[in-house]
Parts: C-alpha cells; structure tokens; sequence
C-alpha cells in the first residue's frame, strides 16, 4: 500500500513539472494598433535627442516629453543654444521658456525654436512620430513589419521616419530609438523610458 501511494505521489509530482507549451501573444493588427496610439493623448517618455541641421549646426539634449490632451510639454536639457528650453504646444499656440527665463510666444516662439535647433521643428506631428503612428491629418508611406504588426519606416510631410528598435510593452511595443532625416536634417531619439 504504501509503495502505491509513494508511486502515485511521484507520478503527481512529474505530472506537475510538466508545462504548457508558451504560446507567444498574437500583436494587434497594425490598424487596431495605429488607431489606438493616434487616440492616446495621455503619455510621457523621458530620452535623448541628437540633430543635425544644415550649416554644421547640431545639438544634443535629454529630452522629457509629457502629452496631456493636446497639450504637449517638451523639455529639452543641455547644450540647446544656452542651458535648455521647455516648449508647450496647445494646438497651433506654443510657448517657449529658455533656461535665461525668457518666455515667448506664437511666431515669437517658432523662430527662436527655429534658430536654436537650426530647422523648423514639425510640432504637431512629432506627437504622433514620436508614438511610432503617423499623424492622423496627413498622407503616409507606411512599411509595416507583419510579424510585429509596427512600423518599420514611415514617410510624412517630407520626413522619412525609421524605427530601428522598440521597446517591449506590456500591452503595446513603443519605440526605442527613431531617426528622421528630412534633406540634410536628421533627428535622432533615443527612448530611455515610456509612461504608462
């Protein structure tokens, strides 16, 4: 007796030990994906940024991105002309504070941005970019990869966009690193960490 209840105690143990076979998650399609990180308007990303403008001009910065709505809040630190800038962008207003405490506004704001990073930044699209989506209001290029179901590369407003890394999400992949290059600017991000 005891020898048939010490076999069948064994047999239970290696029948525990015994796992399911990992079943890897099935990604969004990317239209379900691309609608809902065009629809998020709630997050927050902490990196780095390089650019590179034409006339040599180039700056390097960590970068705090807080999306609220349709406010964004953009914090770039370091050598951006003198210290750094915070530039909140509501729409078509922007605002800009440099680390001297200047604050401007409009197209006060646009052309000193412009003259501190060398280009025209696209504001209101790098919310999307930024996300690995196009922004909604514009024709795209799109080069999707199917197994990830999550951009690759993408062409908007005269900007190619690509998407070399991305960082693994609980509920949705984000990108790790972009670089946009439009001409003779190039724009390199580097994602250290996304909220949520």
């Amino acid at each position: 007796m005891i020898r048939l209840i010490l076999a069948f105690t064994v047999a239970a143990l290696a029948a525990a030990c015994v796992s399911a076979p990992v079943r890897e998650a099935v990604p969004m399609p990317w239209p379900e994906r691309r609608a809902a990180l065009q629809a998020d308007d709630a997050f927050a990303l902490n990196g780095r940024v390089a650019i590179s403008a034409p006339g040599g001009s180039g700056v390097n910065a960590t970068l705090r991105w807080q999306q609220e709505g349709d406010l964004s809040r953009v914090s770039l630190d370091g050598p951006l002309g003198i210290g750094g800038a915070q530039v909140e962008l509501r729409g078509d207003h922007l605002e800009l504070r440099t680390s001297r405490g200047e604050e401007l506004q409009g197209d006060a704001a646009r052309a000193e941005l412009e003259r501190r990073v060398g280009f025209a930044l696209p504001l209101v699209a790098l919310r999307y970019w930024v996300r690995g989506v196009p922004a909604p209001a514009e024709a795209a290029e799109e080069v999707v990869d199917e197994t990830h179901q999550r951009l690759t590369r993408l062409v908007q407003d005269g900007w190619a966009i690509d998407y070399p890394a991305y960082l693994d999400g609980a509920t949705i992949d984000l990108p790790r690193r972009l670089s946009a290059r439009r001409g003779e600017t190039r724009v390199q991000l580097v994602v250290d960490r996304w909220t949520p």
